[in-house]
């Protein structure tokens, strides 16, 4: 499957906002809830122009991952991005329907890509113990896992910990 990322754009609130509802219940399984708020459309514009305006900032990039046919499949961020330190945080949600077939470990080598031209030089990112399909697109993509934070909570019935990871950017190294 073709993949592509594209920095957000006012322009997407609404396709973005269908793709977050299809695949709330999805999300939820694996992280914790938004909250219903975040699905009213008028509270998700305002949010929507919230990241548009970071962006702009430079505190943080967000993606969409989309088909080639220009469909979403899913989200990936660098957010709070601390420019002294070139250190960003990442951040991202493939679609049900895309799970399994490599969109994430694609999305991710290609906003890699982008850290040089982003002077960022090291990118944090965590997941939790019982999700092994992230660890796995970190580790195939030169992530190395740090440590595990030996604070449990729970989620969704279930107790969980979180594992940390860093990739560093040679280029800036």
């Amino acid at each position: 499957m073709g993949v592509l990322i594209e920095k957000l754009h006012a322009r997407d609130a609404e396709s973005l906002y269908k793709f977050e509802l299809e695949n709330r219940s999805f999300f939820e399984k694996m992280v914790p809830t938004r909250g219903s708020e975040y699905y009213e459309f008028e509270i998700f514009k305002e949010r929507h122009e919230t990241l548009l305006n970071e962006q702009a900032d430079g505190i943080s990039y967000f993606y969409l991952i989309k088909a080639k046919s220009g469909s979403i499949l899913g989200r990936i961020n660098l957010v709070d991005i601390d420019r002294p330190q070139k250190i960003a945080y990442l951040g991202y949600r493939v679609g049900q329907m895309h799970t399994g077939k490599g969109v994430a470990k694609k999305a991710l080598k290609l906003l890699l890509e982008t850290l040089t031209d982003l002077n960022i030089k090291l990118v944090k990112a965590k997941t939790t113990t019982d999700n092994v399909a992230s660890q796995k697109v970190l580790e195939n993509n030169g992530f190395e896992q740090t440590e595990s934070n030996g604070e449990e909570f729970e989620m969704n019935g279930q107790r969980l910990k979180f594992v940390n990871y860093i990739f560093t950017n040679s280029s800036l190294a």
